[in-house]
């Protein structure tokens, strides 16, 4: 028998997986092309070539036993100063190789991270809509997610609501921008203001509040729009980054934790972080993978390709009067769903062969995520789907 936490974690599965699953049986069944298969972030646009090059030239010229072989767990030095030395020249930060821990995705960041941080029935609060595993990384070391409700007119967090969620036992903030599953990308002022409510907050309690930046999205955006880099703003934060997206290669799981030498307890957080990344069985990331993208850090993905697809979208959902937020990064669409239950209209959209995710498991029930991380043939091709499913809603 399985223990009680997992019976828990099981029967609450992750949706989108749940989702991506039923996709792979209806592409068999009805053919891929007549599948319009939105529920998984999983990048379409192909890694760039550097990466591809790269990787070659380590395995002829780089010695097996460094390419292949254990290093510190918190990974190659090396590529540990390249990524700082990249993020200096980026955003004017101070960084060095003792500010960069390598992780195994930005999963096994926020896991070490919350390792390192939490004890039983500490605190860590989020904004609704959030990346649903986020329930699941608190309980894995017996904290307590608590949950700011949705701003739903733009998505923005409501600090209002987040100021009266913070207690004593509030030990973390996560907060994900460009936002997953919205689009949004949380702007200076917000910023600000929750720099500012987190200053005054540990001067009232004597404590220390880390804010833990999720952003695997950080090089998704469009038009210009600007994200602010956290460590600038507020001093006891920490970044957990992902190459997932921004170089298209969440399969590699390589990530890092930039861990600011100002922040509260520095050493002891960093060394906390190394040691979780061992006793939690990540050891350290993917050899190959660090020095691969450690030649690869000015690479970029083809946002282009995105972008066009999000403006495909956007423009034909919003033509069908369904209601959406234009995303201003990542790759998803977060849309308001006709009928009151998300749930529903998740289902009702599977008979058009669309499947999408309710947002009851970004915790914003009455909307659905569309990742439209997809071929832009699969855009064009499901919009008359769409359509049909519009008109069955009586829209």
């Amino acid at each position: 028998m399985i223990s009680r936490r997992m019976q828990k974690m099981v029967a609450g599965n992750s949706v989108i997986r749940a989702m991506f699953e039923e996709g792979l049986k209806m592409a068999r069944q009805y053919g891929p092309e007549n599948v319009f298969d939105f529920s998984l972030g999983n990048p379409n646009v192909p890694a760039p070539e550097e990466f591809k090059n790269a990787i070659i030239k380590i395995l002829q010229d780089v010695p097996p036993v460094k390419v292949h072989g254990y290093m510190p767990n918190g990974g190659f030095p090396s590529v540990r100063e390249k990524i700082a030395a990249s993020l200096n020249k980026r955003f004017g930060t101070n960084f060095n190789s003792e500010n960069i821990i390598m992780t195994v995705g930005a999963a096994g960041g926020l896991n070490i991270i919350l390792k390192t941080l939490l004890n039983p029935g500490d605190e860590v609060i989020t904004f609704a809509p959030f990346f649903g595993e986020y329930r699941n990384y608190v309980a894995n070391f017996e904290g307590e997610l608590v949950v700011v409700p949705p701003n739903t007119i733009n998505f923005q967090p409501d600090l209002v609501a987040f100021e009266k969620l913070i207690r004593p036992q509030t030990k973390a903030v996560i907060i994900n921008s460009p936002n997953n599953p919205t689009g949004v990308v949380y702007s200076e002022e917000t910023v600000k203001r929750l720099s500012s409510i987190l200053e005054e907050k540990q001067r009232e309690f004597s404590s220390s509040i880390y804010l833990i930046s999720d952003e695997p999205y950080r090089e998704l955006v469009y038009g210009g729009t600007e994200v602010p880099y956290l460590t600038k703003y507020y001093r006891n934060t920490l970044v957990g980054y992902s190459y997932s997206k921004s170089l298209s290669i969440p399969g590699e799981r390589l990530g890092y934790v930039a861990v600011p030498s100002e922040i509260d307890d520095y050493e002891q957080v960093w060394s906390a972080l190394a040691v979780a990344n061992r006793i939690l069985g990540f050891v350290n990331a993917p050899s190959l993978v660090q020095l691969a993208v450690a030649e690869c850090l000015d690479a970029k993905t083809d946002i282009a390709y995105y972008g066009r697809n999000r403006d495909t979208l956007y423009e034909g959902l919003t033509k069908l009067k369904f209601q959406c937020v234009k995303p201003e990064g990542a790759f998803y669409l977060f849309m308001k769903t006709p009928m009151e239950d998300d749930n529903a209209f998740a289902q009702a959209a599977k008979k058009f062969n669309i499947l999408v995710v309710p947002g009851s498991a970004f915790g914003c029930p009455g909307y659905v995520r569309i990742a439209y991380c997809v071929s832009y043939e699969t855009v064009v091709n499901s919009l008359p789907k769409f359509a049909e499913l519009a008109a069955s809603c009586g829209l």
